[in-house]
């Protein structure tokens, strides 16, 4: 089977248990929502009107935008999480969805003012996915991502035995984007600014053993800020606007 059909019949399924369980939320340590927040902050002093989600999955990020009062349109690949999105969230006027393949967006040319993703590129085509939201957004338009970094070795060998487990396909490993990807993103949209996170990420099982999730926040934070870090990165966040 498609890569791509597998991770459709994985979202699929999943979506298909929060629709049973009416459950939508778990709760996430807050030193693992550091990115998360400078994700969101940013996104908010915008002063934009019409905004795509990508990859939106159940709408785990959906309803900060939401109440940021764009007019949103949410997107995924997945139809049982685009149906959950529509349970949690079609009270909202300013909210609408759209199953959708990001490598091939359903929308005109200069649609949005505003792209944004949460931990969704490395499931398409790097090349294809790039295209689409360039030809999407609007001149002058602002592309907000964050995702995974794979530069690492913990990390993509961490990646790679989720494969060999099943809870990964092969092309979502060799997608998970670089910073030789990020590069490609910023020469094709012509601005980009970068800020990466987490560079003792891996080692946070550890420390929640001995520490408390407050103080381990503290310390990523500290580290984030005075010690420069690019490929030893767990997280980063991505800001590109669309030049003339």
């Amino acid at each position: 089977m498609n890569d791509k059909y597998i991770e459709i019949k994985r979202y699929d399924d999943r979506a298909q248990k929060i629709l049973v369980a009416k459950k939508y939320y778990k709760k996430i340590p807050q030193y693992i929502t550091i990115p998360y927040k400078y994700y969101f902050s940013f996104i908010k002093k915008l002063k934009k009107n019409k905004l795509l989600e990508i990859g939106a999955g159940t709408g785990e990020n959906t309803l900060r935008l939401i109440k940021m009062k764009f007019s949103i349109c949410a997107t995924d690949i997945s139809p049982r999480s685009v149906e959950v999105l529509n349970k949690k969230y079609s009270k909202y006027k300013n909210f609408s969805s759209k199953v959708a393949d990001m490598e091939k967006l359903p929308f005109k040319n200069d649609s949005f003012d505003v792209i944004c993703s949460a931990g969704s590129l490395s499931y398409g085509d790097n090349n294809l996915v790039m295209n689409e939201i360039y030809r999407v957004l609007k001149f002058g338009g602002v592309v907000v991502l964050v995702d995974s970094l794979n530069d690492n070795p913990i990390y993509r060998l961490n990646r790679y035995i989720n494969y060999i487990k099943g809870n990964r396909t092969e092309s979502t490993l060799k997608r998970m984007p670089n910073v030789n990807l990020i590069d490609e993103y910023i020469k094709k949209f012509g601005y980009g600014k970068i800020k990466f996170f987490g560079s003792i990420s891996w080692a946070f099982p550890i420390l929640k053993l001995l520490l408390s999730e407050k103080l381990i926040t503290k310390i990523s934070n500290f580290l984030d800020k005075y010690f420069k870090i690019k490929k030893s990165a767990f997280k980063f966040v991505l800001i590109l606007n669309k030049k003339k």
